[in-house]
């Protein structure tokens, strides 16, 4: 079980980043755009795994053989988008006005790589929802505090969310793989 919850914590780092940039940018309440921030990237990251399981359900018998080395590059890619992310991209320059609009999108384009991850998870031989609601739990959490950091000067801590994100993701592949 402890894999689910590092894998929580080094999903919601992309929510975490943008949370940040969120709060950044924020012109209103504070406490209403840390708990939607919460909320929507929280629904999205524990909705995306779930579908990504029972995605990797309906391939079982196709990879089977094949699926820890499948869960390997999966996780592989997603760590290393997330790196390249981590020093290419600068979140608090794409925002210009938090819409509920807004906040779907980026709910929805950073929990993409949780559907990816969420393959894995027949592998750890855990409780699946479970498994999900911890995720989306954490990464509520994380995205509430994430505002929070934003709004009190956290552009330094963006970035790095990323790159630690990036290398749990990694290193949770080569576990899978190896182990």
């Amino acid at each position: 079980m402890i894999e689910v919850w590092i894998l929580a914590f080094a999903l919601s780092m992309d929510a975490f980043a943008v949370s940040i940039g969120l709060g950044i940018k924020n012109k209103q309440d504070i406490k209403i755009m840390a708990l939607k921030a919460g909320l929507f990237f929280g629904i999205f990251q524990a909705l995306m795994p779930f579908l990504g399981f029972l995605g990797g359900i309906g391939l079982r018998e196709y990879i089977q053989g094949y699926d820890k080395i499948v869960a390997f590059v999966l996780l592989l890619l997603i760590g290393g988008k997330m790196l390249y992310e981590a020093f290419t991209e600068n979140i608090e320059e794409e925002i210009a006005q938090v819409t509920n609009k807004l906040l779907l999108t980026l709910a929805i384009a950073t929990s993409l790589d949780a559907m990816a991850a969420g393959y894995s998870l027949h592998l750890f031989s855990v409780n699946v929802y479970l498994s999900i609601f911890i995720i989306g739990i954490i990464t509520f959490i994380i995205s509430y505090i994430g505002v929070y950091v934003g709004k009190s000067g956290g552009e330094k801590y963006e970035s790095k969310a990323e790159i630690l994100g990036g290398v749990v993701l990694i290193l949770i592949g080569f576990k899978i793989l190896l182990f």
